[in-house]
């Protein structure tokens, strides 16, 4: 656990080698990961934390400012504490691989933009990249998830306890939420309220190829191939705008770490491997704090 002024965040760490900073998405903790993080079989060093109002991570935000801003100050805090302890400092030039699933996803990116914290590499897990679908003229499928989030969200204030389903089945299809373990559902449910918190900061995200244009680092982007396709869109179009590699995972879809992980361990072990063999072989690259997005 760190505990700071803003309240405490969740901390947990693993293994030895580069080490990686794995950002779980809404209605989970970094417990999310396990699944994952056992298929690497010590491979790295893996730092797992919880989001804002999940696990033991405090919430930051109110009523009045939901910004993501939020969000990534506590990754970053996660990502210093990695490196003051990052044995032998095992990453080259001291430096992290992030990687985000879902909301945690997008809180990635945010990192990237704020160029506060020294990252080696990034992968982003099907973030809800929303805002970006708007900027791109993608007018349907943003749509799309306007109105899944306001049915969502009108059943919840109507008093429909289990209103998240409506979230949960539409990334991962019909009858998704009700093959979860009881216990599964019973934390989403318990979590509607911050997962709401989770969707007015993505729509407040904003989003566009000019903002992106600045993160400068080696990129992986993942979507499943049988998820909902504003999903898969704005991740394609997310992997553009990021020069990097999209890379559809087969018959998965939204909950890939879950149902995927050996897939989802493989292309992201991969991607490690590749930036890890990269830093090696080139100069040092200098990490330069400032001119931060206000992300």
């Amino acid at each position: 656990m760190i505990d700071e002024s803003g309240g405490a965040i969740d901390y947990q760490e693993q293994g030895a080698g580069p080490t990686i900073v794995l950002l779980p998405g809404s209605c989970s903790t970094g417990a999310a990961w396990r699944p994952v993080i056992a298929a690497w079989n010590d491979r790295f060093r893996t730092v797992t934390t919880s989001l804002l109002g999940y696990g033991g991570t405090a919430e930051r935000r109110t009523a009045a400012d939901q910004s993501i801003g939020h969000e990534a100050a506590v990754a970053e805090a996660v990502i210093g504490r990695a490196l003051d302890r990052a044995p032998g400092d095992r990453v080259p030039g001291g430096r992290v691989h992030l990687i985000g699933h879902s909301f945690g996803g997008l809180v990635a990116v945010a990192v990237a933009l704020r160029r506060r914290v020294p990252l080696a590499s990034l992968t982003i897990v099907e973030a809800p990249a929303v805002e970006l679908l708007h900027d791109q003229g993608e007018a349907r499928l943003y749509e799309d998830f306007r109105r899944m989030t306001d049915a969502y969200f009108a059943a919840y204030e109507a008093g429909n306890r289990s209103a998240i389903a409506t979230m949960i089945d539409f990334y991962g299809g019909s009858g998704t939420f009700a093959s979860w373990p009881e216990r599964v559902r019973a934390y989403a449910v318990e979590t509607t309220p911050v997962n709401i918190l989770d969707w007015a900061s993505a729509f407040g995200f904003p989003l566009t190829s000019a903002t992106l244009a600045i993160v400068d680092l080696p990129t992986l982007v993942l979507c499943g191939s049988d998820s909902h396709p504003a999903a898969r869109r704005a991740n394609a179009l997310l992997a553009r705008c990021l020069n990097g590699p999209f890379q559809p995972i087969d018959s998965a879809a939204h909950f890939m770490i879950s149902t995927h992980p050996a897939e989802v361990a493989r292309f992201v072990g991969d991607h490690v491997d590749r930036c890890e063999a990269r830093a090696v072989s080139a100069p040092p690259r200098r990490f330069h704090v400032g001119r931060p997005s206000r992300a």
